[in-house]
């Protein structure tokens, strides 16, 4: 570009448009001239005052709109800017233009269209709606020529403003801050698969006390490797997340740090998926000393390799020699941070497993047999726990509902007497992280003389659950432990006189809330127990 031209683009920066007009005559003329002389799209990012915030020049067929962090916004629903700019060639808005509109929140998008001789034809402008309307979230307003722009801009975004305020129910929450998702699940597994994940992925917001706005389902035959969603369907996400005032999404597949980066890089919303989500409600309902350091550990292990590249902090001389070189960078320091932290607790969590060790000693030397309860999160161990010893244990219709190990004494009809001992729930895909973070507490489940698996008979894909359950007691090396199977919650199953029959051709059937209910379970893990403890 010319010297005068660039001279041109930086007075542009420095003027004022008067609120209720998009954009002045003259400047319409100049930046269509200019923009006309060069042969490339300019835009101006306007602040809702009129102050011109940002010139950008693009190409011939775009622009490259870039960070708007550093950018003062309006503070509303909407962010505060509108984006001018010109289309040399002609074309109407595109859809490029309107994921800008989408993505960037912006108060309103306008293209003027420049005539053969290099001056504004006139301006076309799309807007955001508060109510999704024949399928779409925007309406476009009637073109009009820039010297005879009679409708207030200023009117048009305050009304636009009020409208959303006014469909927004949750004002109040919004104040308190709490969380409002939607929660978005991308599946190549069956429908009736996807969907129960799904319904689970509810449950675990319900527990973690965040409100669920609305769920997206999207069946493909192949995940977006870098979306996890395409773009359109991200559109429509958006859209809905505006007019819900949403201020959260939730993913039910793990994201990579590529796809956080890919995937905020077209929202401001806060993005966290299915593993953060877990990793959330452990660090909530973690009581213990034990436990609240696994879930700290399994929370630093997950965030190590998702630290961001981008480093504000290049020139901060820190850890330097003298004052020679950058030293270590800020992203370099928390990797450091972290990694130290993790082999703190890592020899804080051995210690703990060595006491750990030295009561079950004693317990051995106690001749006290070991029964642990195992099972899917909310399948009723906790309930069954409280019922079987009169304990008062938490236990909430809620996943994760207890985390911490608890052990009671029990003593079966013929005054036999064992130890009874609760554990942490399992999940279908359970963080790898947090599997491992609490190998140590399962370890308690190596001394069992019997595993009673507690199973929702209640739940449509209970089969499936105790799949899930069988699978990560073997992969636990727990196999080989004598296995009781407790069917729970007849009294809530759809069918119970067959759900009965079929479930009792594989083991006991129950209502933890029940203790009417209980004998049968009672006799058979006595008469198992007593061959468990036999001398081979």
């Amino acid at each position: 570009m010319k010297k005068n031209q660039i001279r041109l683009l930086e007075r542009l920066a420095g003027k004022k448009i008067h609120r209720d007009l998009i954009v002045s005559p003259e400047i319409a003329r100049t930046l269509s001239e200019l923009s006309f002389e060069i042969n490339r799209q300019i835009g101006l990012l306007i602040h809702r005052s009129g102050q011109i915030e940002m010139v950008i020049v693009g190409t011939f067929s775009g622009l490259m709109i870039p960070q708007l962090n550093a950018i003062r916004t309006a503070g509303g629903r909407l962010r505060g800017l509108r984006l001018v700019h010109t289309h040399p060639g002609g074309e109407d808005i595109s859809d490029e233009d309107l994921m800008d509109l989408l993505f960037l929140r912006l108060d309103l998008l306008s293209v003027l269209k420049i005539t053969a001789d290099g001056l504004p034809e006139r301006l076309y402008s799309v807007h955001l709606l508060p109510e999704d309307t024949a399928g779409r979230g925007w309406t476009f307003l009637p073109p009009v020529h820039p010297a005879n722009q009679n409708e207030s801009f200023e009117e048009l975004i305050n009304a636009l403003e009020g409208e959303f305020t006014r469909l927004q129910r949750v004002r109040r929450r919004v104040e308190r801050r709490e969380d409002r998702a939607i929660l978005v699940s991308v599946s190549t597994e069956a429908k009736i698969v996807a969907e129960e994940s799904l319904g689970e992925l509810v449950e675990l917001a319900r527990s973690d006390n965040i409100e669920v706005l609305d769920t997206v389902l999207q069946r493909q035959r192949q995940i977006n490797p870098r979306l996890i969603v395409g773009k359109g369907k991200l559109a429509d996400i958006m859209i809905r997340a505006l007019q819900l005032d949403a201020n959260l999404l939730i993913f039910n597949q793990e994201l990579n740090p590529s796809q956080i980066r890919s995937i905020t890089d077209f929202t401001d919303l806060r993005v966290i998926d299915r593993t953060q989500l877990i990793l959330d409600i452990f660090a909530h309902r973690a009581m213990s000393r034990e436990g609240k350091l696994q879930v700290e550990m399994a929370q630093l292990k997950y965030m190590l390799p998702r630290l961001s590249t981008r480093d504000d902090a290049l020139s901060r001389l820190t850890g330097g020699i003298g004052a020679r070189g950058p030293g270590e960078t800020r992203l370099e320091i928390d990797r450091r941070r972290i990694s130290d932290r993790l082999a703190r607790l890592g020899g804080e969590l051995k210690a703990i497993a060595s006491e750990r060790y030295r009561r079950r000693s004693k317990r051995r030397k106690k001749d006290l047999p070991v029964i642990s309860l195992v099972g899917y999160t909310n399948a009723g161990k906790s309930t069954l726990l409280n019922t079987l010893t009169h304990s008062d244990i938490i236990a909430e219709d809620k996943l994760f509902a207890t985390l911490d190990p608890t052990s009671r004494r029990l003593r079966f009809p013929t005054e036999m007497e064992v130890i009874i001992t609760d554990t942490v729930g399992f999940i279908r895909h359970l963080p790898d992280t947090l599997l491992q973070a609490f190998k140590a507490t399962l370890e308690e489940l190596q001394e069992a003389d019997l595993l009673v698996h507690v199973i929702d008979l209640s739940n449509p894909v209970y089969r499936e659950q105790m799949a899930v359950v069988d699978r990560l007691l073997g992969e636990l090396e727990l196999d080989e432990i004598p296995c009781l199977r407790v069917f729970n919650k007849i009294d809530k199953a759809p069918y119970p006189v067959q759900a009965r029959a079929e479930a009792e051709k594989e083991g006991v059937v129950i209502s933890a809330i029940d203790p009417g209910t209980l004998r049968p379970f009672l006799e058979r893990a006595e008469r198992m127990m007593g061959k468990a403890l036999e001398p081979m």
